[in-house]
């Protein structure tokens, strides 16, 4: 039986640090899906003027990505509905949550699976580099 490992996230603006996390997580499992946050979802957590590329474009971007096997779009704010379908092995958090704090946590433990938080890849975030760009343009 092949270990299903999930991560999530907005992935809006894919960076290095991005790559460098889902790669991690990838290793952690046989199967890597990434849950990615539809358009709505992405406004309400990061603002109105968030995303910077539409749910495709990220969804493209992300299954490109040859640790990638499989990419799902969610519209909650969490993804804890999507892990109850898919009930992975494993999910994988970027290294600046904690897993006690995580909503997902609780779901993901609760059918017997584990939470990992991933190593830090750099300091790299797509609001810093949004900051930067309005500054060149």
């Amino acid at each position: 039986m092949r270990k299903i490992v999930t991560t999530n996230g907005c992935f809006d603006l894919l960076h290095a640090g991005h790559v460098a996390c889902l790669r991690w997580a990838a290793d952690q499992g046989d199967t890597l899906i990434v849950l990615v946050n539809d358009d709505a979802s992405v406004s309400r957590l990061k603002g109105a003027t968030r995303p910077i590329l539409p749910l495709e474009d990220r969804m493209a971007i992300l299954d490109a990505l040859e640790m990638v096997d499989v990419v799902i779009p969610f519209s909650q704010d969490t993804p804890c509905e999507t892990l109850s379908a898919i009930r992975p092995a494993v999910h994988v958090k970027g290294g600046d949550y904690h897993v006690q704090d995580l909503p997902e946590t609780k779901v993901v433990e609760s059918f017997g699976g584990r939470v990992l938080i991933a190593p830090t890849f750099g300091d790299v975030h797509v609001t810093d580099i949004i900051l930067r760009l309005r500054d060149v343009v």
